[in-house]
């Protein structure tokens, strides 16, 4: 089975380092990470193209290789920074990109989950795990959040840049990596049936 990391970032900082911190609870599943800054993405023009090609989109860019990912994927962990208040114009590009992939529902039944990192405690970290989860429910995918000890919406992190890099707050580590053991847990339960 294979689990899918998305960086919405526009740079590989703390969202990457979350993101990695997850996937860490995941080493028995192939994992890959990919950072939307290294894509270019055209924003969707509403052309109803895809709907008349069967999900195929007439932008040529960076999404066709990130949609055939998403296909590949049985989980996705997406992560965002916020952005005033919500995800970044890239990510938001990439979900209404991904309009394609409901026209056969090819994101149906994969399990979702999210991460979000914000500058301040109460940032704004609980709305951008909301337009995550909206978007995955949207797509009828199964949408999970960090389990047990923290359990609430996905990963809420604080961030700091400092000279060497960033300084993540420990409950943000923490609930990353109870992100990545739920999506486990969640797996090897969809492995037994």
């Amino acid at each position: 089975m294979k689990v899918l990391a998305i960086n919405g970032s526009h740079r590989k900082g703390s969202t990457f380092i979350l993101l990695e911190e997850a996937l860490k609870e995941l080493k028995d599943f192939e994992t890959e990470i990919i950072s939307l800054c290294d894509y270019k993405l055209e924003y969707c023009k509403v052309c109803n193209a895809c709907k008349r090609n069967g999900g195929v989109c007439i932008v040529k860019d960076g999404y066709e290789e990130i949609a055939q990912k998403l296909k590949e994927a049985d989980a996705v962990i997406v992560g965002s920074p916020v952005y005033f208040g919500s995800v970044t114009g890239m990510l938001k590009t990439l979900f209404d990109r991904s309009r394609t992939l409901r026209i056969n529902w090819d994101l149906k039944n994969k399990i979702c989950a999210a991460i979000s990192v914000g500058a301040t405690k109460h940032g704004g970290q609980e709305h951008t795990l909301q337009a995550i989860q909206a978007w995955a429910l949207i797509h009828g995918m199964i949408f999970v959040a960090d389990s047990d000890p923290t359990a609430h919406f996905g990963c809420a992190a604080v961030a700091k840049q400092t000279e060497n890099g960033f300084e993540i707050d420990e409950w943000g580590l923490q609930t990353a990596r109870s992100v990545g053991k739920r999506i486990k847990e969640v797996l090897n339960l969809l492995k037994e049936k």
